[in-house]
């Protein structure tokens, strides 16, 4: 996926179960956090870094989520343990991962990244991580929204 490429839709289950579809956030900003695992050091400090900046993300009226290759259950857990106020989309078949060019040379994982999509559904910002040792920062991502209007 390439910045000004059409977003593609896709549909997958909360930590709670739910169905989350892209489409219907259309009109909206949406972020996506791709990130390789629950419950693993640098993917507890990235979202719970979000969770520390979350009133940031929230005055940007963006829709934001995380996905991981990483069960429902797993999800679940994850964000209740870490008291995260983001929902977590599980992507067990690495099918969206996939399709964002976030897939990772950890097997059966997602690569860390970042996609925004604008309020017309069109990639805004995508950066992957090469290396998964690394997260974003707030203060980049915050940007991107920002500059996805």
């Amino acid at each position: 996926m390439k910045i000004g490429e059409n977003a593609l839709d896709f549909t997958l289950k909360d930590g709670e179960g739910d169905v989350w579809t892209l489409s219907d956030h259309r009109g909206k900003t949406v972020v996506l956090l791709f990130y390789p695992g629950d419950n693993t050091p640098v993917c507890t400090a990235q979202l719970c870094s979000v969770r520390d900046h979350w009133s940031e993300y929230q005055a940007t009226g963006a829709e934001v989520v995380g996905i991981s290759t990483d069960s429902v259950e797993s999800h679940k857990g994850f964000a209740e343990k870490n008291e995260l106020p983001l929902r977590l989309l599980s992507d067990p078949d690495r099918k969206v991962s996939t399709a964002y060019d976030m897939a990772s040379w950890l097997p059966g994982r997602s690569a860390r990244g970042v996609i925004v999509i604008d309020k017309d559904g069109k990639i805004a910002y995508h950066k992957a991580q090469s290396l998964s040792l690394f997260r974003p920062a707030d203060d980049d991502v915050l940007e991107a929204i920002r500059a996805a209007g």
